[in-house]
């Protein structure tokens, strides 16, 4: 059978799409990365590499930087280039909540740092990228080695509420990034400044210039053995080489790349919807394997979503949108069982964004202020536009939008019955 430099348009068009789905995590990834480190215009700019952005405020809809925000735990930005040399993490004791997870380019995680894997200690740690994998030295605690040479760390760090703020910002100013020469007072390396090609949003994802952008990031990515047969058949049409150029190739080619294009958007359209959750869609290198799909699907639907191990994830998509109210309802002693805290959130559909509601609460669970408990312990929430006119189903409302809607019920550090599948949760029931 024909490889891609013979031509063979159905070998061409396998290529492509199977290059499509692995490497959407890549793109959808850079687009949050140009916005935040790349493009100091941009309201989203974080200061460029290796420094923190910090949100010390739960997320409303006016925060749109990635899908499925997560309303628990504000986030503080970082992006790190690690051709030239590795970066120091410092993070401070603290008991509070914390989890500094580093992601490599294709969003597979690399490492972490935080409450349930470095303890509430505080520490010294070195993020080492490909090129560097010499013995680090003295000092560190851990060493997180990635397999890109761009990596990123969306940190999480628990937020009580309102009042709260002042003490997450206290911690959060103890997360500290610099060069690893910064650290020991040596000169510092400098790798060349790449010509970063403009994010142009979704838009890019269904042409041809997905290759081009792929070509590009691909330049950050060694070869892994288990993409070595991929990345060859790719660099056979110039992609991964640092110089595709669609032009050069024959018409009949580039319909194949475009029908390629076409089967692997179909694919992941197909799979999304009933993408499981957890450890299935996010997680280590060795933990997602070569389930690119999954990979995909994780990208698609939460973007930078945690492990199971760190912070569990089920819910489930509204048939009929808000208007039709629902109860969710856990039983006695059935409440979400988590080592930390549990929440549900609220997001409009298919946007997976917060919606604006009248008392700005689009969140609920056990750190939510006067709840009702029922006399056994259950604990009934009800999903639904309006406002519930009596005073304990108000206080147990979780604002839908007038539309369809997606709730994401997340469980902070998961306990065994979670994790093993002996708890499960609840479905909401129309009222």
């Amino acid at each position: 059978m024909g490889g891609p430099a013979s031509g063979d348009p159905a070998a061409v068009r396998r290529t492509a799409a199977q290059a499509w789905i692995r490497g959407y995590p890549m793109l959808a990834n850079y687009g949050t990365l140009h916005v935040q480190a790349i493009d100091d215009a941009d309201p989203r700019y974080v200061g460029g590499f290796g420094v923190f952005r910090h949100f010390s405020r739960p997320f409303t809809p006016a925060d749109t930087d990635v899908v499925t925000p997560n309303n628990d735990t504000p986030y503080s930005w970082a992006w790190l280039d690690l051709r030239a040399e590795p970066w120091v993490l410092e993070v401070p004791a603290t008991e509070r909540y914390h989890v500094l997870p580093v992601h490599d380019l294709d969003t597979a995680y690399a490492g972490f740092v935080g409450t349930r894997t470095t303890g509430s200690g505080g520490g010294r740690h070195l993020i080492a990228g490909p090129g560097h994998r010499a013995d680090p030295p003295d000092g560190f605690d851990t060493v997180v080695r990635t397999d890109t040479n761009l990596a990123g760390i969306v940190a999480r760090t628990y937020l009580a509420g309102p009042a709260d703020v002042p003490e997450l910002q206290r911690v959060q100013a103890g997360y500290r990034l610099k060069p690893l020469s910064e650290h020991l007072g040596t000169p510092r390396p400098v790798a060349a400044e790449p010509v970063w090609p403009v994010w142009r949003g979704e838009e890019v994802l269904g042409t041809l210039e997905f290759f081009t952008f792929l070509d590009f990031l691909l330049g950050f990515f060694p070869v892994l053995p288990a993409d070595a047969e991929l990345r060859e058949r790719l660099a056979e049409l110039g992609v991964g080489t640092g110089d595709f150029e669609p032009a050069a190739l024959s018409a009949e080619v580039r319909r194949a790349m475009l029908a390629g294009i076409a089967d692997g958007r179909e694919q992941l359209a197909a799979a999304a919807p009933g993408a499981a959750t957890g450890s299935v869609l996010f997680g280590t290198r060795e933990q997602l394997g070569t389930r690119y799909l999954d990979r995909a699907c994780g990208a698609l639907t939460g973007l930078y979503g945690l492990p199971a191990e760190e912070a569990w994830y089920g819910g489930w998509e509204s048939e009929a949108g808000g208007r039709l109210p629902a109860v969710l309802r856990f039983g006695p002693g059935r409440l979400p069982p988590a080592r930390y805290f549990w929440s549900a959130t609220m997001y409009r559909f298919p946007e997976r964004q917060l919606a604006p509601n009248d008392i700005d609460r689009f969140s609920i669970g056990d750190r939510t202020p006067g709840l009702v408990y029922a006399p056994d312990g259950s604990l009934t929430l009800y999903l639904q536009h309006e406002r519930p006119t009596d005073p304990a189903e108000s206080a147990n409302w979780l604002p839908a939008p007038a539309g369809p809607y997606q709730v994401v019920v997340r469980a902070y550090g998961p306990k065994p019955e979670l994790l093993n599948g002996s708890w499960r949760l609840p479905m909401p029931t129309p009222r």
